[in-house]
């Protein structure tokens, strides 16, 4: 396949101009309208509470369009089908109608079925296409024009395609562009094999399987904005959740769908998904791994049970002069109570304290008021309910009761487990003490210093003791009712200080403030209404559950973030990406099956690419011969392309690391994204080096050159520092790779975390090293 550079006589050039006009014309007089819809309905204010809402919803839906618009300007119109029937459909980012009198249609959106045959189309099998044509834009200017003709009879075609790849020239194209630290969509050159599985009909689980490079992340993200598109009324309410390995991966990725026309998506990390917390610090691999065991699900009953105790001996509390005592067989009677509800702990908590105060009223009960002649009760049964509902009041026997029985949040619970090792030991009847140790945090370390394995435990934890969406909304009740009461004391004022002195035949005619709003409406004018997208609520709120989940690195999900993730998708609607040879976490998992399995049985479906587009034949030769050690079974991603540029190895005295890479930037002249990964124990002497490198490190890290591309974005950025962790999910021009020996070392996974190092780049490889080279790259050329 070839392409022919833009020319300025050419015709196709000018035809597809004239259009691009029309297009951006068109979407300038849309924008124009929208802004002017916005502005009127911000200056509109009061009436009724619908007509506010009312408001509101036009205020978000303005807002959502203007920002589809600013996002779908760059590369506005970038297809087009010339069908056999005479046909001819224009595809962009998004659907653009004309104003006239017919409605003509500009551009299909490139999720509408109409569109789909510019994916599929191949010579082998046209779908009735007799030309796809790729067009280039900058700055709303057409600067390359592509053709393929799908007629295999016509041999002036200039772009022939082959196999199941289509638009090779601007795939390529696309490919061999420098990275700028964000990912950018695919939606000009998505493939056959990709667009099977972003326009799925299935409802259930999907599975994505692919090697590095293959494209998951970009089809996922493609068929999230696909499922907004044809499911807009459903997905609209509810949401859909993307989950990523870590906050670099979402910034990486942060920009695409609001390219694609969809801002209304959550993304996250497993260490985000719980409300309020951001858990990002760092913990060793094997105590990641034991609280990723199911195990921890009888460790975290058994620490939420230990808060239900009992008195070691008997309490005296003082009830209108009498000690009254409180002890262990009242507590246990009540607990039990409170357990055989089976409800959550803390909201099981009124049944224990109903239960312990009326075993308590009674025995005060028979205290004062048995008969010195035969015991008999002489009280009622009004009286000792009457002596139940002071005791209730009583701020100082409510207390001691609830001491046996607290109200718990998720952070204490597991904050005061992992700190306590008496606690700990008593929680896990059989675990060896090596597994224990990994499990215990310091005190002195920072309560809010959670880490992303935590907040699966919190989760958990929330279940257990009952503890989020039922608060909040007890809140709200407590909150609208001190409005209510203030709205009231209000209008009572204003009667309390109407005139009194008004003849009686003018009452009637004259209007007060009471008279046109009661309490309930005034208390509603002072409530501030929440403007919150789907997405910024279901972000607030633990029990939300999506439409659709999507979960990227999934394979490196623990049993208990599964646990997590389940609850918030019920209906099972989901698309998980991941490919298990490149599992790094010890908690992770090898088979789908085994993860699938509890969840939905056999009611999922594996689909699988096999296409590497990112990574040069030249860097997955070595990348396949150590996936060859991860899974002597599996085949590697085919790589799309050659690109001449043979991998190297740099040898560095042990001193010299940090040193070293700067030196091999600076005498390759690297050009584009470089990422750098290191080894897990080395990271912070390695980040420090770096740093302390000072004018030097800033003169290479920002050469050669800091020009701007077309957006004003910086072409060659800062090279990345990162661990085989941090940068899953990621890509760079440049790799750098350093100590591989160490990287096998570090993991019983090792090798997997090597296979995800090498595959990062999409241009060149390059390996530093002080140990010997593991024997898959032993003969990787030096440098």
């Amino acid at each position: 396949m070839s392409s022919s550079p833009a020319r300025t006589d050419d015709p196709r050039t000018d035809e597809e101009q004239t259009h691009l006009d029309l297009v951006y014309a068109r979407l300038d007089r849309m924008r124009a309208t929208t802004g002017k819809r916005l502005a009127a309905t911000l200056r509109e204010s009061g009436g009724t509470p619908q007509a506010q809402s009312e408001r509101e919803s036009y205020e978000r839906m303005y807002v959502d369009e203007l920002t589809k618009f600013d996002a779908a300007e760059h590369n506005l119109y970038f297809g087009r089908l010339d069908m056999l029937d005479g046909e001819t459909r224009r595809i962009g980012r998004i659907g653009i109608l004309d104003d006239d009198d017919a409605d003509t249609t500009l551009l299909l959106d490139w999720r509408a079925p109409l569109s789909r045959a510019f994916y599929l189309a191949t010579p082998a099998a046209p779908e009735e296409v007799a030309r796809r044509r790729h067009i280039r834009t900058r700055h709303r200017s057409v600067q390359v024009v592509n053709d393929e003709l799908l007629t295999a009879d016509d041999a002036s075609a200039e772009d022939v395609g082959h196999g199941d790849v289509v638009n090779e020239s601007a795939l390529v194209a696309a490919l061999n562009t420098a990275r700028t630290g964000e990912m950018t969509d695919i939606v000009e050159t998505i493939q056959r094999e990709q667009d099977l599985i972003i326009r799925s009909t299935h409802r259930g689980v999907t599975v994505i399987q692919g090697g590095p490079g293959t494209g998951k992340t970009a089809v996922a993200l493609h068929r999230a904005a696909y499922l907004l598109y044809t499911h807009r009324e459903i997905l609209s309410r509810s949401g859909i959740l993307i989950i990523g390995p870590n906050s670099d991966f979402l910034d990486y990725i942060g920009q695409v769908l609001p390219s694609l026309g969809e801002s209304g998506v959550l993304l996250a990390t497993i260490g985000e998904l719980f409300p309020d917390v951001h858990a990002r610090a760092d913990e060793p691999r094997a105590t990641r791994e034991v609280k990723g065991r199911l195990a921890m699900l009888d460790v975290l009953k058994r620490a939420v049970r230990a808060r239900e105790s009992l008195p070691r001996t008997a309490i005296p509390v003082n009830f209108e002069g009498y000690a009254v005592e409180i002890d262990s067989e009242l507590i246990k009677a009540a607990r039990g109570k409170a357990r055989s509800s089976r409800r959550a702990h803390n909201q099981a908590q009124s049944v224990f304290l109903r239960s312990a105060l009326h075993a308590l009223a009674a025995r005060h009960a028979a205290a004062i008021g048995s008969s010195l002649l035969d015991g008999s009760q002489m009280l009622s049964s009004s009286d000792i309910a009457d002596i139940h509902a002071d005791m209730s009041r009583d701020t100082d026997i409510r207390a001691t009761l609830l001491d046996f029985w607290p109200t718990l949040t998720p952070q204490d619970v597991l904050r005061e487990l992992l700190a306590d090792k008496a606690a700990l030991r008593k929680c896990t009847p059989g675990w060896s003490d090596e597994d224990r140790a990994a499990l215990h945090r310091s005190p002195a370390e920072d309560a809010s210093d959670l880490t992303p394995a935590d907040v699966p435990l919190l989760d958990e934890l929330a279940e257990l003791i009952g503890y989020g969406t039922a608060e909040a909304q007890a809140r709200e009740k407590e909150q609208w009712r001190r409005q209510l009461a203030e709205a009231q004391d209000a209008l009572d004022i204003l009667t309390g200080s109407a005139p009194q002195d008004l003849e009686d035949e003018l009452d009637p005619e004259i209007l007060m403030a009471y008279d046109l709003i009661d309490a309930e409406q005034l208390a509603a004018r002072q409530t501030q209404t929440s403007r919150a997208t789907t997405a910024e609520r279901a972000y607030g709120d633990r029990t939300w559950t999506f439409g659709h989940v999507i979960v990227d690195e999934a394979q490196e999900l623990s049993a208990m973030a599964w646990r997590m993730v389940m609850r918030r998708i019920p209906n099972r609607w989901m698309t998980i990406i991941g490919d298990t040879a490149q599992t790094g976490d010890l908690a992770g998992t090898t088979s789908w099956s085994e993860v699938l399995t509890p969840y939905v049985a056999n009611r999922w479906q594996l689909r699988e690419l096999t296409v590497n587009y990112r990574t040069p034949a030249e860097i997955m030769t070595y990348a396949a011969r150590v996936l060859r050690r991860v899974d002597p079974g599996a085949t590697a991603p085919t790589s799309l392309r050659k690109n001449g540029i043979e991998p190297v190895a740099i040898r560095a005295e042990p001193s010299r690391l940090a040193a070293t890479i700067l030196e091999a930037a600076t005498a390759l002249e690297l050009t584009g994204l470089t990422g750098i990964v290191v080894p897990d124990a080395i990271h912070p002497m390695i980040a420090q080096a770096l740093a302390n490198i000072g004018e030097a490190h800033d003169k290479v890290t920002e050469a050669p050159g800091t020009d701007t591309d077309a957006s004003g974005q910086v072409a060659n950025p800062r090279p990345r520092l990162h661990t085989v962790t941090t940068c899953k999910g990621l890509e760079f021009d440049t790799t750098i790779v350093v100590e591989p020996a160490e990287l096998i070392d570090q993991s019983p996974r090792g090798f997997s975390d090597l296979y995800v190092a090498l595959t990062r780049s999409t241009q060149r490889l390059i390996v530093i090293h002080s140990r010997d080279l593991p024997a898959e790259l032993a003969d990787m050329p030096t440098a």
